[in-house]
């Protein structure tokens, strides 16, 4: 009777606990894959990012607390419009830009760096034709020159020069702004034809094509963007890098410009798994700086990622606008800097870019700050 039973109804024993075993087995690894918290990062796809996009390639699988994912939007629009949406945790913006959106919605709170430097002023070949650049473009300086053509243009035609930016509340229009300021010169954010200067929206990827149209229309025509743009420019034959952002705007270390934004949402219930995408961005900037200064292989695997997400971004273009020799660009110290903030939003307070002032240690969270024992050894 017993044997019926254990045939027809029943498992042996030892059948029984290895299936308990099983079943016990599987509920812990889906635990631990299922603590794993989903943290969405918005990027645009400019240099200023790189970092993020090798830290999930590098380092997404190591991460024990985040489900690391980065979106990349087409627009700074778009990206601050999902993002305020609450529809991401993070987000990686230009300062000003983040400084207004905190202005308007102050549910979030920067908790880092992206990068410093990075950004350059690209000349078309009309104003180029009234000065002189240097071949080398390590020796080219925020000098009177370029101001002088801006000047000289308005003065031929009566109408302000316009140069475009990747947004008007941008680290670089409050750049291209110090620089005009410096040498008697009036940036317009409308039409006014007393400026010298008018700065427009031109969305990166765009900007290429806006100078040359400008260029084939016989007008003066500038962009002030983020790298790689101003060397895809010079690559192909239909602009000229002018200056660098870093010498603009000197900074201990570089000045600040895109910042790491998390919502208080996110700060609230997924605390580990930022720190831990912020570590590892912080690897991840290590891991560029090492990079350009090892070349060779170690710079083809950057190549590599970065063309992988972005493939708009020649091989030339990357390189150039991580060559060490001229470092306008650098992703350590990555961590809050108040000080370098209060710098750009004086400035954009100034040139109207802002229209006030924020509370910088309210906006400022530096939990998040990150220990590198080594980044100070790279080059």
């Amino acid at each position: 009777m017993v044997s019926v039973f254990r045939g027809s109804f029943f498992q042996p024993a030892s059948s029984v606990l290895k299936r308990l075993m099983l079943v016990l087995i599987s509920l812990l690894f889906s635990s631990s894959v299922y603590s794993k918290q989903v943290v969405n990062a918005l990027y645009i796809p400019l240099a200023d990012h790189y970092a993020a996009l090798v830290a999930y390639e590098r380092y997404g699988q190591q991460m024990k607390h985040a489900d690391f994912q980065i979106e990349q939007m087409k627009s700074w629009d778009l990206l601050r419009a999902k993002f305020q949406a609450g529809l991401a945790d993070m987000a990686y913006v230009m300062s000003p830009l983040a400084m207004q959106m905190y202005m308007d919605q102050p549910d979030f709170r920067w908790i880092g760096l992206m990068h410093r430097d990075g950004n350059a002023l690209a000349i078309n070949e009309l104003l180029r034709k009234r000065i002189k650049l240097p071949a080398d473009r390590s020796e080219r300086k925020p000098d009177a020159s370029v101001a002088d053509a801006l000047r000289q243009a308005h003065q031929d035609t009566g109408q302000s020069t316009e140069i475009g930016m990747p947004h008007l509340q941008s680290t670089h229009t409050v750049v291209l702004y110090r620089y005009l300021k410096e040498h008697g010169l009036s940036l317009g954010l409308q039409p006014d034809s007393r400026n010298e200067v008018l700065a427009i929206s031109v969305a990166p990827p765009r900007s290429p094509v806006f100078i040359k149209g400008q260029s084939n229309r016989a007008r003066a025509a500038a962009f002030q963007q983020s790298l790689p743009w101003a060397d895809i420019v010079e690559a192909r034959g239909f602009g000229h890098v002018a200056w660098y952002s870093k010498d603009v705007m000197p900074w201990p270390s570089g000045h600040v410009e895109c910042i790491t934004l998390a919502t208080d949402k996110a700060i609230a219930e997924k605390e580990a798994a930022l720190r831990e995408v912020m570590h590892y961005i912080h690897e991840a900037g290590a891991d560029i700086e090492m990079a350009r200064w090892q070349g060779g292989e170690a710079m083809q695997e950057i190549v590599s990622i970065v063309r992988k997400h972005i493939p708009a971004h020649s091989k030339a273009a990357i390189i150039a606008s991580l060559d060490p020799r001229l470092k306008v660009i650098n992703y350590l110290n990555l961590n809050v800097d108040k000080a370098g903030l209060k710098q750009i939003m004086d400035y954009a307070v100034e040139g109207n870019i802002l229209k006030r002032t924020i509370d910088i240690d309210e906006f400022a969270d530096t939990r998040f700050s990150v220990e590198m024992l080594n980044s100070g050894q790279v080059q």
